[in-house]
This record gives structure tokens, C-alpha cells and sequence, in this order.
């Protein structure tokens, strides 16, 4: 399981010396150069950390160990067993007349209910009324190919499944294991319909029936369920609704240079769940068996999270449910279970009672959850970035709204930011320009005071104040972008809305790397131009030898990150070149030759 990524904060530059002070030459940074460099090393000690979270993180612990419920010498069975049944709420106990669950290697016998909207393609197993399989028709697996990504399932490798039932101390109830009836195996949302309901029936010889209702609406991946209960019998009926979701793992390529960039592998993967109290919490898979969950919430939600996509059952906000997770022992991979258990119900004999839920099955789109259910919208986990990154997802969003083109919204991402730090950096670039102009002076003073370097230094501080020259001027702008750039990072990785979305020409996927590396190759130009601009006469040796590879650096790195994020760092860099150049040629003399300036 992928943690969380924390990258260390970047070191704050040592500010400058008070007069008086000795000075050392490598203490007076030059400014962009410097820069580069602390964004070089920052990147690089962020992506070492990353790749140290994923070898090494913690792995999930085994269902023997985190699954007593399993017998000892049972053989774990492939599909759903007894076990996963909870126990009903406490009621008024008289004369069990439960059901016996379905044997353990017990197949379905029936074939399942397969229902079509506009949006989804979802399989109904008439054993336990459990959604086993749902395709959504909007979100290709691949740029222009035919298959849809299934976020459910019922295959052994990537098997995530939404059950749910009844249990009763007084009486007969359906749980996920029991078998319905069904008018029809075939339903489809037809043409100028916007409501589709698919209901399954279970009946039982004392006079209780229950109706399974799933209703389906246009343009929604809400799937709203409600069990009826009928009681026809001759006594009272009491029991709980549970709603239970259960998955393995999925198995994330993470060998090679597409595994290195395969942006799943650092998303969360793992449970979810919303309190008014503790608002949106999140359990990874490995502490399943450690901390396991078990809350009363009012209010709430359960869910288990996956890369760009998720499930959740959301009861209603008034009712008091008991969320708890467990881990199911199988012959394959465990099996990591969530569920959410209703308050008791009562019904008389001769009455019926309603219990209702709503499932979701389907993309993290932030502009829609939220009305769902408090919270749901942070399943797009941003994680420390989100307060960075979600107001930089608004930004793009009203952008995309504008231009219909997630590639431009990031241009004009980038234009705005421009403009909110257009004075400091300007302070920057006149800063690096007066430095240039310096040069001269600065030269005459080495000559001066030779190996000297205490007054030297000395000299060239009191040069810098005499000229109003801030030495560090050239850093601050490009830190506070910083982190601005790691968060745009994290709404790449996990914004849904920037799937596979398209640029221009060859760029067909943001979120991937640049597949010719272009854009990586014109952050290289846009860095050697601004070399071109920026003061080196004075530089530390080693770091001037430094500052030369730093467009090949760069442009490595940059082959591996997404085009989204080097579309937005080179037309930054290509921006600030201009500034630079204008306030340049402002201050050495307009019309006169760059060249000759640096003599």
C-alpha cells in the first residue's frame, strides 16, 4: 500500500550578513542560479522520498492474522462465507427462525440482473441482491479505445463488490447470501427516461417478503436502495439493514519506467469515511488488522478509495449507523470489508417497514459530491497539498469552463499566478539585472583586494546596500511558487476531470508524461536562455559547473513527471524570461546590445 507522500520542505536561504560581519563568497546567492539549483535538489530529494514510500511502506497484513472469525482448518472459500454476515442489533429475543446462509462453495445459480443507463452498466446477482460488477461508460481504460474502466467486480484479482441485507434475532431475513426472484434478467434506461427501478424479491414461508429496490436515474452513478419489509406473518419482526462494500487490492505495475510513472501507484487506496465530528478520515489496508474500525456515526458515510474513482454507501443523515471494518479470509488474496449497520426496526404483524440507502459507484468529481453528502468530495485526496490544491482545481475548473481545453485552463493557471506575483517578480529581475551591471565593479574590487577575501567581501556587501541591491531578492518568487507547483502536481495525480484529458498536437493525456518530451526540451531552452540573462561572474566554481547541467537535469526529470505539470513550469519559465529580458534591457540602456553590457 502506497503512503501518503511527504516530501521534506526545501532549507530557507541564510539571510544576508549584517555590515561588519565577515563575508564569504558562496554566502551571497545568485539569485536564479542559486534558485535553480534548491528547486533541482528539492525535486530530487521529493521523488527519492516518494520512491522510498512505495518499496518500503508497510504491507498488509495477512487475513490469518487480522480474521479470527475464520475456524481453525477451515478452508477459506472463494466467494462471500458465512462469516461476513453481522450479527443483528439488539432486539427482543424470542423463538430464531433465520435463514442458514448459503454454503460456503455454494456458485450463484441464476444469472444476473445486467442494468444500462446512460452512465453505467451494472450486474445485479439475484444471490444476496449484491452489485458485483459496474462499467462506467464515460471513462474509457484507455485513451480512444472501447473499454471501460469496471470499477466493481467480481473476478478473483480485482474483485470489489456492494452487498447488502437483513438480520433479525426474531425472525426470517435475506442477507447478501440469500436467493431473490426477478421479473427480468435485462433493464435499460430508454430514451427520454430519467428513472429506471429494478426490484428483486424475497419471500419466505412464515409471511415474510422482502422487496429489494434498485433505482437508477439519468446522469447520476447514484444507485438509491431501499428493502421492504412485508410482515404478513403472525408475529412482530425486528432486525438491522447492514450495507457492506469488500475488495482486494488492486495490483498496480510499478516495475520500469511505466510503472515509475503509472500516477496510481501514488494514490491512496484504501477505506474512507465521513462523521460530522471527525469529518473525512481515512485507513489504509495495512491497518485493517491494527486499528480497526468501529464507530457510531450520525450523519456519515462509508467508502472504500481507489485512483480517480470510488464506492460508498451513504445512509440517511439522520439515521445512527454502526461503521466497522474487517479483514475476510480466502483462497486468493484478502479480502478488506467495510460496512455500515442501520439502527434496529420494528414491524408489526400485517405492517411493512422501509430501510434505505444510497450507493455510489463512480468518478471523484469534486463539483457534484459535496451535494451528495458532506465531505464525499474529499475522496479526491490531495492530501498535505489540499489546501494548496483544491483552490488551484476551482482556478482550473473556471478556466476549463472558458476555454473547454484542460491545456489552456493551465496556460491561464499560469497567467494568473504571473499576475499575482508580477512585483515581486519584477523586484527579482531588477535585482538580477543590477547584479549583471555590477559585474564590472565587482570585477575591480577582486582586482583590488586580491586573496583579501574578508574585505572583500565587506566591499561587495557595502557595494550591494549603496545600490540597493537584495542579494536574496532572486529567491523568495520562486520558493513562494514552490509549493504552488507540488500542489498542481497532487490535481494532476488525483483530479478525475484531468483523466486522459487532451492538450494539443501530441500531447492526447496532461496527466501522462510527454510522449516525444517536447515540452521537456523547451523547459531545457527556456533555462539556458535565462542562464544567458543571469549574473554568473562571482559564482562559486563548483556551483557555476553545477548550474551548467541544469537544463539537462531538469529536462530528465521532466520526462517522468506529467505534460500538465511541464506545460505549466515552462510557459512559467518562459514568461519570466520575457520579464526578465524587458527589465534587463531597462536598466542597461534600451536599444544597447546585452553583449556589450556584460563587458
Amino acid at each position: 500500500m502506497v503512503a501518503a507522500i511527504r516530501p521534506r520542505a526545501p532549507d530557507i536561504p541564510i539571510p544576508p550578513p549584517q555590515p561588519g560581519e565577515p563575508v564569504q563568497e558562496s554566502d551571497i546567492p545568485m539569485n536564479n542560479p542559486r534558485t535553480f539549483l534548491l528547486v533541482a535538489l528539492f525535486a530530487l530529494v521529493y521523488l527519492i522520498w516518494s520512491q522510498w514510500q512505495i518499496d518500503y511502506a508497510p504491507q498488509p497484513a495477512t487475513a490469518a492474522s487480522t480474521a479470527p472469525q475464520v475456524a481453525a482448518g477451515q478452508t477459506p472459500a472463494p466467494i462471500p462465507s458465512s462469516a461476513e454476515i453481522p450479527q443483528a442489533g439488539p432486539v427482543a429475543t424470542t423463538a430464531t427462525t433465520q435463514v442458514p446462509p448459503a454454503a460456503a462453495g455454494e456458485a450463484p445459480t441464476t444469472d444476473p440482473v445486467i442494468v444500462q443507463t446512460d452512465l453505467l452498466r451494472v450486474e445485479i446477482d439475484p444471490r444476496g441482491g449484491s452489485v458485483i460488477s459496474a462499467e462506467l461508460l464515460a471513462y474509457p481504460e484507455q485513451p480512444k479505445q472501447p473499454e471501460r474502466v469496471r470499477l466493481l467486480s467480481p473476478e478473483p484479482d480485482s474483485y470489489f463488490v456492494a452487498q447488502s441485507g437483513l438480520v433479525s434475532n426474531t425472525g426470517p431475513a435475506p442477507n447478501h447470501q440469500s436467493l431473490f426472484e426477478t421479473a427480468s434478467h435485462s433493464y435499460q434506461l430508454a430514451d427520454g427516461q430519467n428513472r429506471l427501478e429494478v426490484p428483486l424479491t424475497w419471500r419466505d414461508a412464515s409471511g415474510i417478503t422482502v422487496t429489494k429496490t434498485f433505482v437508477f436515474e439519468r446522469a447520476s452513478y447514484v444507485i438509491e436502495q431501499t428493502q421492504k419489509i412485508d410482515n404478513q406473518s403472525a408475529a412482530a419482526w425486528s432486525g438491522n439493514a447492514y450495507r457492506q462494500l469488500q475488495r482486494v487490492p488492486l495490483v498496480i505495475d510499478t516495475s520500469g519506467i511505466k510503472g515509475y510513472t503509472n500516477t496510481a501507484r501514488y494514490s491512496f487506496m484504501g477505506a474512507a469515511w465521513y462523521s460530522p465530528e471527525e469529518k473525512f478520515q481515512k485507513l489504509a489496508f495495512d491497518k485493517f488488522g491494527k486499528e480497526p474500525l468501529k464507530k457510531e456515526v450520525t450523519g456519515g458515510w462509508i467508502a472504500l478509495l481507489q485512483h480517480y474513482f470510488f464506492a460508498a454507501w451513504i445512509p440517511p443523515a439522520t439515521e445512527t449507523e454502526q461503521f466497522s471494518s474487517e479483514t475476510v479470509a480466502t483462497s486468493g488474496p484478502p479480502r478488506y470489508l467495510v460496512r455500515g449497520m442501520s439502527p434496529p426496526i420494528s414491524i408489526a404483524a400485517g405492517t411493512s417497514g422501509t430501510l434505505s440507502a444510497r450507493l455510489y459507484v463512480g468518478p471523484k468529481l469534486q463539483s457534484t459530491l459535496d451535494d451528495l453528502a458532506p465531505g464525499l468530495a474529499k475522496t479526491a485526496d490531495y492530501g498535505i497539498f489540499t489546501v494548496i490544491s483544491e483552490p488551484l482545481h476551482w482556478l482550473l475548473s473556471q478556466f476549463h469552463k472558458l476555454t473547454g481545453n484542460w491545456g489552456f485552463a493551465i496556460i491561464l493557471l499560469v497567467l494568473l499566478i504571473k499576475a499575482v506575483f508580477f512585483k515581486l517578480s519584477e523586484a527579482q529581475y531588477r535585482s538580477m539585472a543590477k547584479m549583471r551591471k555590477m559585474q564590472p565593479r565587482v570585477a575591480a574590487l577582486k582586482e583590488r583586494y586580491g586573496d583579501d577575501r574578508q574585505k572583500l567581501n565587506q566591499a561587495m556587501l557595502e557595494l550591494y546596500q549603496k545600490e540597493k541591491i537584495n542579494p536574496l531578492g532572486g529567491c523568495l518568487p520562486m520558493l513562494v511558487q514552490i509549493p504552488v507547483f507540488l500542489g498542481l502536481y497532487w490535481v494532476l495525480l488525483e483530479s478525475v476531470e484531468l483523466r486522459q484529458a487532451p492538450f494539443i498536437l501530441w500531447i492526447h493525456n496532461l496527466t501522462a508524461p510527454d510522449p516525444y518530451y517536447v515540452l521537456p526540451i523547451l523547459n531545457a531552452a527556456t533555462m539556458l536562455a535565462t542562464q544567458f540573462l543571469t549574473p554568473m561572474t562571482g559564482m562559486d566554481p563548483l556551483q557555476a559547473k553545477m548550474m551548467k547541467f541544469m537544463p539537462l537535469i531538469f529536462s530528465v526529470l521532466f520526462a517522468f513527471f506529467p505534460a500538465g505539470l511541464v506545460l505549466y513550469w515552462t510557459v512559467n519559465g518562459a514568461l519570466g524570461l520575457l520579464q526578465q529580458w524587458i527589465i534587463t534591457r531597462r536598466i542597461e540602456g534600451a536599444g544597447k546590445p546585452l553583449a556589450a553590457a556584460a563587458k
